[in-house]
């Protein structure tokens, strides 16, 4: 990938005041950073825009590169799993990214997970805030450091707030702050852990407190 940092940010290409059926139509255009150059497409979010609970992740994986679509590949199904087992539909929660674009290092054939930069996250913001003005959730539920960091900034750590009711912090343009957020691990690493059956658990107890914070 290149190393070029982004320069402009998404907000030219982020409608004011948008459904998420046009925030969708829009993100394809986006040129905020350079990782539009290589990926397949621009993932926007999914789920009911009445949702009560917004899910936030990293970054779309291979996977969803190819597919248009947030969480389609193993970790999404390991976290309709887990929402499941915690008490949620997953249907009945919408899901989405810090950073719309799949970033990557070629290897061969391959194309291997690359994180985002803190460039990436400031870059793509305008997006996140586009979805949380559209979907005015009670509560989003951070799925690992960079969808921490995205909201919290960088001295955030996932180990230190899990599993906990979080104050969203305040917004200086004044716009939509949910109720709360909460912290939990990302369904990828889980998939990565050498104790799958412990790292599960800890994700399904996080989304039960969760689900405990939602109002009916």
């Amino acid at each position: 990938m290149s190393g070029r940092q982004p320069t402009t940010g998404a907000a030219p290409w982020v409608p004011a005041g948008a459904s998420i059926q046009q925030l969708r139509a829009a993100v394809p255009d986006c040129r905020g950073c350079e990782l539009y150059a290589e990926a397949e497409h621009a993932v926007m979010g999914e789920g009911p825009e009445d949702a009560s609970v917004m899910l936030l992740g990293e970054q779309p994986g291979a996977k969803e590169d190819e597919a248009g679509r947030p969480f389609v590949g193993p970790a999404g199904r390991l976290l309709d799993d887990a929402l499941e087992q915690a008490g949620f539909e997953p249907a009945s929660v919408y899901r989405t990214n810090a950073v719309k674009h799949f970033r990557f290092e070629r290897r061969g054939s391959q194309r291997l997970h690359k994180s985002p930069s803190r460039w990436h996250v400031a870059a793509c913001e305008p997006w996140l805030l586009g979805e949380l003005e559209a979907v005015r959730p009670q509560l989003v539920v951070l799925l690992g450091a960079t969808a921490g960091k995205a909201v919290f900034g960088p001295a955030f750590r996932v180990g230190a707030s899990r599993g906990a009711r979080l104050e969203w912090p305040d917004r200086a343009d004044g716009g939509f702050r949910p109720s709360a957020a909460l912290a939990t691990t990302h369904p990828a690493a889980v998939l990565r852990s050498r104790d799958r059956t412990t790292a599960m658990a800890g994700l399904v107890a996080d989304l039960e407190v969760a689900r405990r914070l939602v109002r009916p």
